[in-house]
């Protein structure tokens, strides 16, 4: 008798069981997600209004010394989780880099000299 379920040792587990254990976690890990994308949001809100103020004032768009304060304060914090400091100051990185891009958008359009599209 070919029987396809093989124990989780040996291969696969197709049991009725297995598939709905793997469904509530990955549950979990799409409600995650849209946590995430939704703190993602609020945070975005922030530094949107961080880019005026620094556009109002004439600051520039990044601010080397306050990136690495959140770099050291983010690996820390990684470090706590347990999850890869390397991973969380990348992480960082790429959400950096959208923010300077948008203060640099918004210094853009709040200046005189910028012509109109």
């Amino acid at each position: 008798m070919n029987d396809e379920r093989k124990a989780p040792a040996g291969g696969f587990d197709t049991s009725a069981d297995v598939y709905e254990r793997l469904e509530s976690i990955r549950q979990s890990i799409d409600n995650i997600d849209a946590a995430l994308i939704h703190m993602l949001a609020e945070r975005f809100k922030f530094t949107q209004t961080v880019g005026r103020l620094k556009a109002e004032y004439g600051l520039p768009p990044a601010d080397l010394d306050r990136e690495a304060r959140q770099i050291k304060r983010l690996r820390g914090l990684a470090e706590e989780s347990h999850l890869d400091p390397a991973f969380a100051e990348k992480f960082l990185g790429f959400i950096v880099a959208e923010v300077i891009h948008h203060h640099e958008r918004i210094a853009a359009d709040a200046s005189p000299d910028t012509p109109a599209a």
